[in-house]
């Protein structure tokens, strides 16, 4: 199969004014005194750790990027040439050069965090954990769990087992569908043991060994361990730029789409986990178009779907601008209510809910009854709840974004409409190394990597604002004791080295 490449349009947007990346004088404004190679390799060399040049794919051609740029063709073969001695770029005979990380640089950002084992090893120290985004219970929890309690009567006449999933609660999440203007049958909902369950029978009948699912990056990093654990391969498309409008790089989809032959892709548009970003409905609509042009499967995960902290209105949901089946939506209540809730839904036609549950049968035989019923009486009364849960997450992320403001000023963030988290950008690539030694200092961190592929976002980190305002200050005291103590190689940049 060709290898997948970036544009020089797409790259040149990406770089931004790249010949002031870096470099500061005295006085901290930006200067241009660098020579211009230096200055574009730094700028690719921070897209390739940013996760938007990723890894494997080529560059563009020197001629197209000079063209581009508007310098001359040399200045490229000294930039390619500077990324290619430091191991940013791998060329082989008669074909282009890739993107690559050097050797020293950790590739594998979905291993088990390095800071949950150490918090296994010294629990005493784990003062603050910003490994998960979610939130505790609400008080109707108990509420629903009575409730259920006392409909289940009705149900212990029979098995028990549906793997379809209780009527009452298909129904209640049609009519939610119905209600956010995407018509749904309760035919067309298969409950499942939460999203993430959703999305491996999803891809157990959707893709083959080897098969290509293009994936936004950032992402969920459980979403990408279980395309690979299904033997496919995830296919990163990354986000734009912070300021950019809508943060998906549509064209970069219908591309790498059309490219890779991918027949299935994995995105979150509503609230993306891990940067809270949400695709408008013109972008919703292009969307579901790409899918029809590619011929491609789009599975759209709308767990955060109810977490909008802005005072617009959501956007319809995307199979709203499908034309047939090339949309496939997964829920949760998970998000939305408790994590500690195991149900989730996939929206679909009627002849793929039956391919899903002949993957079913062969794993589990359906969702707990009493979590279901429990669920019914959650979503009658999602309003206050989701209302409550809003405002305390909206005092939250306030908290945490006045608390980095005040402890690490240098960090950068775009709070995003919605969702769970903030998605910070660090000043140096040295995410790894920051959740690896945070435990010392009494917290808990997922990395950067671990929320893409092949060692990006090491400039990154997530953090969720789901715990106490105090306990968010807390933890970053200790993120910024953290970081302040670290003295990184790896931030080392290019600019400091020159060719021979």
């Amino acid at each position: 199969m060709a290898t997948r490449v970036i544009g020089a349009g797409s790259l040149a947007r990406d770089l931004g004014n790249w010949r002031s990346v870096g470099e500061d004088d005295e006085a901290g404004t930006r200067r241009s005194a660098r020579p211009a190679y230096l200055a574009l390799a730094e700028g690719i060399r921070l897209l390739i750790h940013d996760g938007r040049a990723p890894l494997g794919v080529a560059l563009p051609s020197e001629r197209d990027l000079a063209g581009t740029l508007g310098v001359s063709r040399t200045t490229i073969t000294s930039t390619y040439a500077l990324l290619r001695e430091h191991g940013y770029l791998i060329s082989r005979q008669g074909s282009r050069s890739t993107v690559a990380l050097p050797p020293a640089v950790p590739h594998d950002g979905n291993r088990p965090a390095r800071s949950i084992l150490a918090m296994m090893a010294q629990p005493e120290l784990a003062t603050v954990d910003m490994t998960y985004a979610a939130m505790a219970a609400p008080l109707e929890m108990q509420e629903a769990y009575a409730t259920a309690l006392q409909g289940i009567p009705a149900y212990l006449g029979t098995h028990g087992m549906d793997p379809v999933g209780v009527l009452a609660l298909r129904e209640a999440v049609a009519r939610r569908y119905t209600e956010r203007g995407l018509p749904t049958d309760p035919d067309q909902i298969l409950i499942t043991l939460g999203a993430q369950h959703g999305m491996r029978l999803l891809l157990n009948v959707l893709t083959a060994p080897a098969a290509r699912v293009l994936i936004d990056h950032p992402t969920y990093p459980n979403a990408i361990e279980a395309i690979r654990d299904v033997g496919a391969r995830p296919i990163p498309v990354p986000l734009l730029p912070e300021g950019a409008q809508r943060g998906w790089d549509l064209d970069g989809i219908r591309s790498a789409a059309r490219q890779t032959a991918a027949t299935l892709a994995y995105l979150v548009p509503d609230f993306n986990n891990p940067t809270g970003l949400l695709l408008d409905a013109d972008g919703r609509a292009e969307l579901a178009a790409i899918a029809r042009e590619t011929r491609m499967t789009i599975v759209v995960d709308e767990s955060m779907v109810d977490l909008n902290l802005t005072d617009a209105p959501m956007p319809p949901p995307v199979a709203a601008f499908a034309k047939g089946s090339e949309i496939v939506t997964i829920g949760s209540a998970s998000k939305s209510f408790w994590g500690g809730l195991r149900v989730g839904w996939v929206r679909t036609n009627q002849a793929l809910i039956t391919k899903l549950l002949g993957i079913r049968s062969t794993v589990d035989l359906g969702t707990p009854v009493m979590d279901q019923l429990a669920t019914i009486h959650l979503l009658d009364n999602a309003g206050v709840i989701l209302d409550r849960r809003r405002d305390q997450l909206h005092s939250q992320r306030a908290a945490l974004m006045a608390a980095l403001a005040d402890e690490l000023p240098e960090w950068r963030f775009n709070p995003g409409a919605g969702g769970m988290s903030l998605w910070a950008q660090l000043p140096a690539p040295v995410s790894t190394a920051l959740a690896a030694t945070a435990p010392n200092h009494g917290v808990l961190l997922a990395a950067g990597p671990r929320f893409g592929v092949q060692g990006a976002f090491e400039r990154f980190i997530r953090l969720p604002f789901t715990h106490p305002e105090a306990d968010l200050r807390l933890a970053v005291k200790s993120i910024a004791a953290t970081y302040e103590a670290l003295t990184p190689r790896a931030a080392e940049p290019l600019q400091s080295l020159t060719l021979y």
